[in-house]
């Protein structure tokens, strides 16, 4: 793995994009209602990242196989959408849980954090997944220190997910950030092979988006028709949160607060 280390004047460049990634996320949340579009939070997105002189950085990401590049600002994924929705028409309804992925990159360097919202009134099993995928990143925040290796926060991600008898989804998984989106390390919210056996040390300067995906029923997702959209293979809700995270010399620091 190449992990490049970033220095405090860099963190601070990316603490002011991930700033402007959490008025956006923000921004959405107070707009999102029975009855708005997906469309319509792409629009409201790409209008303030743009005011601000930054560019959207998920719009013409490269497809996968014959999908075309991403076309919009946000991923907006709904209910059995896990990750990667594209918004449009879709129009957001009563009881919904909708995520909302975004980032930018401003003076050169990324910010990038989801939040996934409730619309109204909301089934409680519902809610307790959101709450419990809010809960995951949490944990592993409060865990994240110097010194720590990944695959200790991870199997607390899991296990504490697991117990509340949801499912970590295994296909997609956190990264390393800093001038491109993609960086090493892989982040998973789950114990692999791989990752006992190269595992992340914990080190001032890393800078790691953090996002566990939670599924209500079996961990197991599938790609949409588009090419882009992921959705769980049963069809039931999932949840998707994260933050941008700088480990310190005293312990962590969210960029994207």
């Amino acid at each position: 793995m190449a992990i490049r280390l970033k220095t405090r004047q860099q963190i601070d460049k990316m603490r002011v994009a991930g700033s402007l990634v959490r008025q956006v996320l923000d921004r959405l949340g107070q707009m999102i209602a029975p009855g708005l579009t997906t469309g319509e939070l792409n629009a409201e997105a790409q209008r303030m990242c743009l005011a601000r002189g930054a560019q959207c950085l998920f719009q013409g990401v490269p497809g996968r196989g014959g999908a075309g590049p991403f076309p919009a600002a946000i991923c907006a994924s709904v209910n059995e959408e896990l990750v990667h929705g594209i918004p449009g028409k879709r129009v957001i309804r009563e009881g919904d849980i909708i995520s909302i992925d975004f980032g930018v990159r401003l003076d050169g360097w990324c910010g990038d954090a989801a939040e996934t919202c409730l619309v109204g009134r909301v089934d409680p099993k519902v809610r307790h997944l959101v709450d419990v995928t809010r809960m995951a990143l949490a944990l592993a925040i409060e865990m994240a220190r110097p010194a720590q290796k990944w695959s200790h926060i991870a199997r607390a991600m899991q296990q504490y997910v697991e117990g509340e008898g949801f499912s970590v989804v295994r296909e997609f998984v956190g990264h390393g950030i800093g001038q491109e989106m993609w960086e090493d390390p892989k982040v998973p919210n789950y114990v692999s092979r791989e990752l006992e056996m190269r595992d992340i040390l914990l080190e001032p300067g890393l800078v790691l988006a953090v996002e566990p995906m939670v599924n209500m029923g079996d961990a197991a997702v599938e790609y949409a028709a588009d090419g882009w959209t992921v959705v769980t293979r049963d069809r039931l809700p999932s949840a998707h949160v994260e933050h941008m995270l700088a480990i310190t010399p005293s312990g962590v620091e969210i960029l994207t607060r």
